[in-house]
């Protein structure tokens, strides 16, 4: 019985001593936004947290050299936002979509807001706010309408709007800038 427990013990000891095959980077950033109206100040905090895991592998494990050079492998990269608000809810974004987007030569911002994207205009005025759906598209309300909104393959606002009176969908395509 004392052998059998003692081997358990020399046997999870080395588990723990084995070395790591992975490189990992954890990077954290937090942003502090203070928003001041007529209601006093407000704190609007965000956090992202990307994580980047890479598997070691070596060129040519079988040889005999002291020092053997790393083959390259991906990297697995996942990020997280939590957002704050001012009244103490929190809410996550996997993918943070705030950037510079162009359309009809116009640089136009999306910002997260408490509860999405708020879209600020060139003249720094908000005109319009876009909300999560359960479909992984967005509605997007403006001052004259509501639309449907969603993110293309290159990262790219894509908005569709029904027009009644000539029962066809507009699209409009706001392409993400490098600002």
């Amino acid at each position: 019985m004392k052998t059998i427990v003692l081997s358990c013990l020399t046997l999870l000891a080395t588990m723990g001593i084995q070395a790591q095959n992975k490189n990992v980077t954890d990077v954290s950033k937090t942003t502090v936004t203070t928003v001041k109206d007529s209601d006093g100040e407000k704190k609007i905090l965000k956090t992202q947290e990307v994580q980047e895991v890479q598997d070691i592998e070596l060129q040519d494990a079988d040889s005999k050299a002291l020092n053997k050079d790393m083959k390259q492998s991906p990297v697995q990269v996942t990020s997280k936002t939590t957002v704050t608000n001012p009244d103490g809810s929190t809410r996550t974004v996997d993918v943070d979509r705030s950037a510079y987007y162009d359309y009809n030569g116009k640089n136009y911002q999306l910002k997260l807001d408490p509860a999405g994207y708020a879209i600020i205009s060139p003249e720094n005025k908000k005109i319009g706010v876009l909300r999560a759906t359960s479909t992984n598209s967005y509605i997007y309300r403006g001052k004259n309408a509501t639309s449907i909104g969603y993110f293309d393959t290159n990262g790219n606002l894509v908005v569709e709007t029904y027009d009644d009176k000539s029962d066809k969908v507009s699209t409009e395509t706001y392409m993400r800038t490098k600002k």
